[in-house]
């Protein structure tokens, strides 16, 4: 009775923080067990300080996006690359990646290069539904690429060491900032794009040099974080105070008296983002009680799949899900049912963790609920069907290298063990 309510909310379009929290809540109320372990369990969860990242992570992903820091990157990375064949979809491609070492937000990605480069592809003869394509499918990269949100949140679900995981998205966001660099730079040579003209040497370091702050501040972080020098809830206040001071005195996108309304804002995006996460903690709660998980783990052994049919159905599933539900509502969702499954078929959880996240990659790009999609039909003011035709290629591309990613585990966990040995 309670999954067909929980799956009658869900079809109703009911926010999936409150699916997750009444289900939990009548679950409990209907098994007879006091209510009050539910908010002593909430307190539980949210006494840690792996958690605490979360909210000063997404504070500076709208400092970034909200403080020129993108303008900065974008001049820069057009300088060495723009009088390539492709040029301002490579700058897309370059800025993201960088912008995504400073944030680990996909949607703040997209949004803060989308609003400068779309414009700037559209005036070069760019066809709308490729320049929507390339920030869509760029943008992804805030997710994948350290330090990413969603890597934080898996990381808090399995249990396991954020460091690690970190690791493990580098080679995995590296090669798919490749791949989709690539197809712009073949698409480009096909359909004759003009190329930009080539800036002088005095011109391109000039422009380098400006964004030398911005460039920091990934250098700044992720290096305090693997030198020891601050904790992982450190390096997040870190990159949120760097990316605060960025945006009001040195880029200067934030004036002074903006700052409570943009606060006002990361204390909004982090607020509806936590409250997703105490109610899924407690849902997760009750399907270890209840003896979900358990069940879910016998009859999938009783199947006899080995572990790569496994990862297939898993793949296949989280697709599926990506399709309806945003990147954390399936974490969130998901997870508790899933992790339990990998210890009877050996698979590694900083492994299945990339597998994961770039499953959640691709959610962000798959209609009807694909919020890279949505962000670029507003900035082009377009019907969301031009941007989908846009992003097909790289749906593509990116379900090439997943399939890569999930039965060449070494590709995930070669960085994580080279530095911190071999589990």
């Amino acid at each position: 009775m309670i999954w067909v309510l929980f799956g009658g909310l869900l079809i109703l379009g009911v926010p999936i923080w409150l699916v997750m929290g009444s289900t939990a809540f009548l679950a409990f109320l209907g098994e007879g067990q006091p209510l009050l372990p539910m908010a002593q369990k909430i307190v539980d969860e949210f006494n840690s300080t792996t958690l605490l990242a979360v909210p000063y992570f997404v504070a500076a992903a709208v400092f970034m996006e909200r403080g020129n820091v993108a303008k900065a990157l974008i001049g820069a990375a057009e300088a060495w690359v723009g009088g390539i064949p492709g040029g301002l979809g490579l700058v897309c491609v370059a800025s993201c990646t960088i912008f995504a070492a400073m944030c680990g937000s996909s949607v703040a990605t997209a949004m803060a290069m989308g609003t400068v480069l779309v414009p700037a592809m559209l005036r070069a003869g760019y066809e709308r539904h490729f320049a929507a394509g390339i920030v869509a499918a760029s943008g992804t990269l805030g997710i994948l690429i350290p330090p990413s949100l969603a890597f934080v949140v898996y990381g808090v679900l399995a249990d396991e060491a954020i460091t690690r995981l970190f690791l493990a998205g580098v080679i995995p966001g590296l090669l798919q900032a490749g791949a989709i660099a690539a197809w712009v730079v073949y698409y480009a040579r096909r359909k004759g794009y003009a190329r930009e003209t080539s800036l002088e040497t005095r011109e391109k370091w000039r422009r380098t040099v400006y964004a030398l702050p911005a460039l920091s501040v990934p250098v700044i972080v992720l290096g305090g974080l693997y030198g020891g020098v601050v904790t992982l809830t450190e390096c997040a206040a870190l990159s949120a105070v760097v990316a605060l001071a960025l945006s009001v005195f040195v880029y200067k996108g934030i004036a002074p008296s903006q700052l409570l309304t943009v606060m006002a804002e990361a204390v909004r995006n982090a607020a509806a983002i936590m409250i997703i996460i105490a109610l899924a903690l407690i849902f997760g709660h009750w399907v270890t009680e209840a003896g979900v998980a358990a069940r879910v783990v016998a009859w999938t052994t009783s199947l006899g799949l080995t572990w790569w049919q496994f990862l297939i159905g898993i793949n296949v599933l989280l697709m599926i899900l990506g399709m309806f539900l945003e990147v954390f509502s399936v974490l969130l969702l998901a997870m508790p049912v899933i992790l339990p499954l990998l210890k009877p078929f050996d698979i590694d959880t900083v492994h299945f963790g990339v597998v994961v996240t770039m499953n959640m990659e691709l959610a962000l790009l798959t209609p009807p609920v694909g919020l890279n999609l949505f962000v670029l039909a507003g900035i082009l003011r377009c019907p969301l069907s031009e941007v989908v035709r846009g992003v097909w290629p790289f749906i593509a591309i990116m379900t090439a290298l997943l399939i890569l990613v999930t039965y060449v585990p070494a590709v995930a966990t070669f960085l994580p063990d080279l530095v911190y040995g071999v589990r």
